[in-house]
């Protein structure tokens, strides 16, 4: 295999991870939209809504790339509810998404540089920068 080809098996393994943390993420950050408490958290209730339908369609089309390159969905681990504690919630959501997008950046290194790679990096850039972006907000929203 060239420097260029993509590591097909190594892709998969490491997306496997991703695929399973980000499903996870789309559901935390579902729960916490529905379970913050407080006046502080009624304008992020609708920001954290329209992150959500975002996670979704991330997600979507990180399991279709996943699928297309010969992966198997593993068994979804339920994440744990949010804390009680609306601040304590955010702040366990953002620790929990930094680990998603580290997991998501590890893809990239073994994608290569054929079309399909492109197209791979390409889609984990574009989750990458929308989860950045949403981390950066809500960061902001929590001090």
């Amino acid at each position: 295999m060239g420097d260029e080809d993509m590591d097909v098996e190594a892709v998969r393994k490491q997306l496997s991870v991703a695929v399973s943390q980000q499903l996870g993420s789309m559901v935390s950050l579902t729960v916490l939209a529905g379970s913050l408490r407080g006046a502080a958290y009624v304008g992020l209730k609708l920001r954290l809504r329209e992150f959500a339908v975002a996670e979704v369609t991330d997600t979507e089309r990180l399991v279709e790339m996943f699928c297309a390159l010969g992966g198997q969905l593993q068994p979804m681990e339920v994440p744990p509810p949010p804390s009680t504690d609306s601040a304590t919630a955010l702040k366990e959501f953002i620790e929990r998404d930094k680990q998603v997008m580290a997991s998501l950046h590890a893809v990239i290194p073994h994608s290569g540089q054929e079309p399909q790679s492109e197209a791979l990096e390409h889609l984990v850039e574009h989750v990458l920068l929308r989860k950045q972006e949403q981390l950066d907000f809500l960061l902001l929203a929590q001090d």
